[in-house]
């Protein structure tokens, strides 16, 4: 067929995509209200939340699920015989189409054993491999939280307050964005109907009108909500022909979310005590994938340190649409640290096979990691667009090479060997207080020399 026939063949099976994924809402069809969390500090933490099959089944699906189960077969179906089986642009969205099948069971399977089994597959369990390499997440979130909880991370934490009210941040936050996004393509507004402190949509950011803020929080939602989650999601609807890349199936989460944590590093917007977090969360779902209970993993947390409020909402986030006992989880959290480290792994990849200019195709829409080679044979054909808006460190890549090349060359170094010489310098220095006194002002370096023991 001519590439114009081609090019309308995967317009309008795309754009049907869209229209079927449409009702599909999985947040909202496990979401547990904010008077839960109440109840249970109110408890003192041991009157379980009243979730279960019932509880879910009272939250009603935007769809009759055997109709539209049949509906995507039949798209599935079309795609193969419109595109062909081997056909590049087919197989993605063929995959993209089985993610949403096993969604619907997801679905349906909401305060059951099956649940988490449905959720492994589509993002995986805690006990995995990360791509290409033989650590485990689990062996990996362990080792960060070690490395995010060390004293050295209370010594350079800079004590901002969460003292910004969330009409103030919708400002603040508008104000941040508009130079980065094209004028009107993205709000930023206030919301009574969320869960989270902030959540994003398709062109805006929604900030909860009950939360308050700190100035790392609003730096965080710039790049990860903003840059992201909105930035690819308007770079999906700006394509001509693959409109389905400005929406997200599970498969995409890993790459989006570990993104989005990649853009909080690069721009130094992320701190330790946020960076904790994003490891705890793959320690509490493989703890409750190995049969942890509810009040289980809460304690966990409690005992780790973490507030009462902390470890309830860490481990409301694994145990939404699944069982309380434990082993039946939702294992969406993991997305986060995996996304991160195979983002870093393919872009160093990208850097050392000499192939550096496929990198900001992370950025044209909700892609995996394997759908980038293809998406740019079909971006030098012409039927993909490239990204139009991009963070400017992946639009000139210089210093992003330079980083990621120092990156891949340091690893090379054996760190273990490097630690032991420095620590050998380190043991002779007095103990010193953190870097910034409660007013943010440098503090004294050093205690009375009474002090040290």
């Amino acid at each position: 067929m001519s590439q114009a026939d081609y090019q309308a063949r995967v317009k309008v099976l795309s754009d049907r995509l869209i229209a079927l994924q449409q009702p599909i809402r999985i947040l909202d069809a496990i979401k547990w209200p904010a008077r839960f969390e109440q109840d249970f500090l109110a408890s003192g933490g041991t009157q379980l939340p009243p979730v279960d099959r019932d509880y879910y089944e009272r939250i009603t699906l935007n769809f009759q699920p055997d109709t539209l189960r049949g509906q995507f077969k039949d798209l599935r179906a079309a795609v193969r015989r419109e595109l062909g089986r081997n056909d590049g642009l087919g197989s993605i969205m063929s995959a993209t189409i089985e993610q949403y099948l096993l969604v619907i069971d997801l679905l349906e399977a909401r305060g059951t054993p099956r649940f988490g089994a449905v959720s492994r597959e589509l993002y995986g369990s805690a006990s995995d491999k990360l791509r290409g390499d033989r650590q485990s997440l689990r062996k990996l979130g362990e080792k960060l939280c070690e490395i995010f909880s060390l004293p050295a991370a209370q010594h350079i934490s800079r004590p901002y307050g969460k003292t910004i009210a969330a009409s103030d941040a919708v400002e603040i936050l508008q104000q941040k964005l508009n130079p980065y996004f094209p004028p009107g393509d993205i709000r930023v507004i206030l919301s009574d109907g969320i869960v989270s402190d902030a959540a994003a949509g398709g062109d805006y950011i929604k900030i909860n009108q009950d939360s308050e803020f700190s100035e790392f929080d609003l730096q965080i939602l710039e790049v990860h909500e903003g840059w992201v989650h909105v930035g690819t999601t308007l770079n999906g609807r700006k394509q001509p022909y693959a409109t389905w890349l400005s929406v997200g199936s599970p498969r995409v989460t890993a790459c989006q979310e570990g993104l989005a944590v990649l853009m909080e590093t690069l721009t130094f917007s992320s701190y330790p005590k946020r960076a904790l977090k994003v490891s705890d969360r793959v320690i509490a779902v493989d703890i409750a994938e190995q049969g942890a209970s509810f009040i289980e993993v809460y304690q966990f947390f409690v005992a780790r340190g973490l507030s009462e409020r902390e470890s309830y909402r860490i481990t409301q986030r694994v145990f939404r649409g699944g069982t309380l006992e434990g082993g039946s989880v939702f294992t969406k959290d993991l997305s986060y640290l995996r996304g991160f480290v195979e983002n870093v792994n393919f872009i160093r990849s990208a850097i050392n096979s000499g192939v550096p200019e496929i990198i900001p195709m992370l950025f044209v829409g909700k892609v995996t990691l394997d759908d980038v080679p293809i998406l740019y044979q079909h971006y030098l054909e012409g039927t993909i667009a490239g990204p139009q808006i991009i963070p400017a460190m992946f639009r000139n890549m210089n210093g992003l090479y330079v980083w990621f090349g120092f990156s891949s060359g340091i690893g090379l170094v054996n760190i273990s060997r490097v630690q032991k010489h420095f620590d050998l310098m380190f043991r002779k220095m007095p103990k010193s207080d953190p870097v910034y006194g409660a007013d943010n002002s440098i503090a004294r370096p050093y205690r009375d020399e009474s002090s040290i023991d």
